[in-house]
Order: structure tokens, then sequence, then C-alpha cells
């Protein structure tokens, strides 16, 4: 079993930062590629980013590209999400999850199995 623990959501002010975490426990974590998405509002879950297993490569919604950086540390079963320069549209529950098979390439929230509870992500303007 899997669990998922993301810590670091807040308030911000617009143009400010943020970096959440997201604690993993199981023997496996390094393994697998490993995402964050977000959900506002009324809205769809959409996918943010994601990481391969070793940390070697990386993909970036459209929308964050240049703004946010995900990183990996499997030494310590933890993926981060850095959020710069963040924006009031930015504003929703992040997730991490983990990717249900070890091959890399995949955006769509169907292919990632475990999940954390989330953590709010409030960007006022």
């Amino acid at each position: 079993q899997v669990q998922l623990v993301e810590s670091g959501g807040g308030l911000v002010q617009a143009g400010g930062s943020l970096r959440l975490s997201c604690a993993a426990s199981g023997r496996t974590f390094s393994s697998y590629p490993m995402a964050w998405f977000r959900q506002a509002p009324g809205k769809e879950r959409d996918f943010v980013a994601a990481i391969s297993w070793g940390g070697g490569a990386t993909d970036y919604a459209d929308s964050v590209k240049g703004r946010f950086t995900i990183s990996r540390d499997n030494a310590k079963n933890t993926v981060y999400l850095r959020m710069n320069s963040l924006k009031p549209e930015d504003t929703a529950v992040y997730y991490c999850a983990r990717k249900k098979t070890t091959g890399w390439g995949s955006r769509n929230l169907y292919e990632f199995d475990y999940w954390g509870q989330g953590t709010q992500v409030t960007v006022s303007s």
C-alpha cells in the first residue's frame, strides 16, 4: 500500500512563490513516475507536471511552464513542486499522484492510481 501526503499549500499574493511537498510511503517510490494535478472549484482535475522515476525527464502543462518546477528526492521518498510567479488562476487544490506503471509519458489522471489528500493553494490578486 502506498500513501501520499501533500504539504506546503497556503495563501500567497500574486507574484509570490510556494513549494509543495509530497511524502510517500512504500519502498517502490523510486520506481514510478510521479505527477502533480490540480482542481479548482467546479472544474475538472487537470495535469500540472510530471517527473520520471529517476528525475531525468519532466513534463509541464503549458499554463505553468517556465513558472513551476517539479523535482524529486528518492532517498527521502518525496516529490516537490516549486511554484513561482503565482497567478490567481493557479488557485486550486493540488494533488500528487503515483503512476500505475513504471513507463514514462502520460498526463492522463486515470493512469495514476495512488493520490494524496490534496493541499489548498490560494493566490490573491
